[in-house]
């Protein structure tokens, strides 16, 4: 089912990896075609345009397009102990490893009156979306809320798209175990709408006159929040008027392994992520043959009989997933940093000096006992990462994401006519000299 991809006594210099390491075909440039005019629509026409592509593409059109407070109510009510137990406590891990993240303000003393201060600011307010296509991601809602909210952002909203079989007091609204997760967070405005729009929607604002608990989505100043292509293609067209977190991709997992892990165990971790989406890169880098040979028939046999055998048996055959054979770790370490995976798991004698080593990974998992899955609830760890290969260059969500960092500048006239001479040199050698007579006209001095 998996590929192999085999390369021992191959260079492995960045151009010839790049070239052959397994990934999913996803061109977000082509879907901006049809994201373009769905944009300029919800622009246009607002909630109108709203109601009207979530009856197109979701099936259903909501009662109004903001969820009254009242049907967050009744999702915590309804909502299985069990899951709401495990939700209170991806919850509480969360906030403590993310409150560990905040920035506190710094003041650099460059002379006894001159001071350069970085003061972290939050952003005024967020968009945080929710995906709700193929599966409902309730860990989404904690994983965008919980940093924001430990930013100090002021003011939050969710949107997550309307299900069709949604029933009673339910019925046009997100799924009520989002609803539910929302409103164990504290977070009372949420909007039905998803996709391309429900970016727009955020990006733009809208009046919805029909909703009771206040019909208007004030502008955001961010959106983030994973979703499928056509959520990847709004987010960089309307990048610039609003920031985004990322342009999320086909989430991926790569297990960096050697003969000492177990391949039932590696094998379904490959699963667990395959069972995202048909284009999950599902991806084993192993120095290891006799390893590749037995996850190979553990992935064969658990397939088979998993819940969600078609997409599985999809991605993994796909042209993104694959068991990389490579000489030693050494050499699985250049891969592993090259793929630059979503979610890498180090499973390996040794594995946290192995790990590391790591250098490009959106999150490390190490050793056998600390499965992706974790992380994808409970570890307290963020999950939504950077994918196809950005982890190269990009971090995941964190309270970070919701901060911006200004410097104050605050010099006394002795501080600033001790660096005047410098300011003046370097704007002549700019050929900015008004530059320099703003501040010689503070100094007296003349700018030459």
């Amino acid at each position: 089912m998996l590929a192999t991809i085999d390369l021992r006594s191959q260079p492995l210099g960045a151009r010839q990896l790049r070239a052959v390491l397994p990934r999913a075909e996803y061109d977000v440039e082509a879907a901006l075609s049809a994201v373009r005019p769905i944009c300029d629509d919800v622009h246009d026409r607002g909630a109108e345009a709203l109601y009207e592509f979530g009856e197109r593409f979701d099936g259903v059109r909501p009662s109004t397009l903001r969820v009254p407070a009242e049907v967050l109510d009744a999702a915590v009510d309804v909502l299985d102990a069990d899951v709401r137990a495990a939700l209170e406590v991806s919850i509480e891990r969360a906030r403590a490893v993310h409150a560990d993240q905040r920035r506190t303000d710094t003041t650099t003393h460059l002379h006894e009156s001159g001071t350069v201060t970085e003061r972290w600011v939050p952003v005024d307010r967020v968009g945080l979306y929710v995906p709700g296509g193929r599966a409902v991601y309730p860990s989404s809602v904690v994983m965008n809320v919980v940093p924001a909210q430990l930013a100090g952002v002021g003011s939050l909203a969710v949107a997550s798209p309307p299900q069709k079989d949604n029933v009673g007091v339910f019925a046009g609204y997100p799924h009520p175990t989002i609803l539910a997760a929302c409103a164990l967070l504290g977070v009372d405005e949420v909007w039905a709408m998803g996709g391309a729009q429900a970016v727009a929607g955020f990006a733009h604002g809208f009046v919805d006159e029909a909703s009771a608990d206040g019909g208007e989505c004030v502008p955001v100043s961010l959106v983030t929040g994973p979703g499928n292509i056509y959520v990847a293609a709004a987010k960089r067209l309307l990048k610039g008027l609003v920031g985004i977190d990322a342009e999320a991709g086909p989430t991926e997992i790569a297990v960096l392994a050697d003969a000492t892990a177990d391949p039932d165990h590696v094998a379904a971790d490959l699963i667990s992520q395959a069972e995202h989406d048909p284009l999950a890169g599902s991806v084993l880098i192993t120095d290891s043959t006799q390893l590749a040979d037995a996850v190979s028939v553990a992935v064969e046999r658990r397939a088979a009989v998993t819940k969600h055998r078609e997409r599985v048996t999809e991605a993994l055959r796909g042209r993104q997933s694959a068991i990389v054979l490579v000489d030693d770790l050494e050499a699985g370490l250049r891969v592993a940093d090259a793929y630059a995976a979503e979610h890498l798991e180090v499973i390996t004698a040794d594995a946290p000096t192995v790990a590391a080593r790591v250098r490009n990974a959106g999150a490390i998992f190490v050793g056998t006992h600390s499965p992706v899955s974790l992380g994808d609830y409970v570890a307290g760890s963020n999950h939504v990462l950077p994918t196809g290969g950005s982890a190269a260059h990009s971090s995941g969500l964190s309270v970070q994401s919701f901060l911006r960092g200004i410097h104050v500048v605050e010099y006394s006239a002795q501080a600033l006519a001790e660096v005047a001479p410098h300011v003046v040199a370097l704007a002549r050698a700019e050929d900015l000299p008004a530059h320099g007579e703003a501040v010689t006209a503070r100094t007296g001095e003349v700018s030459r």
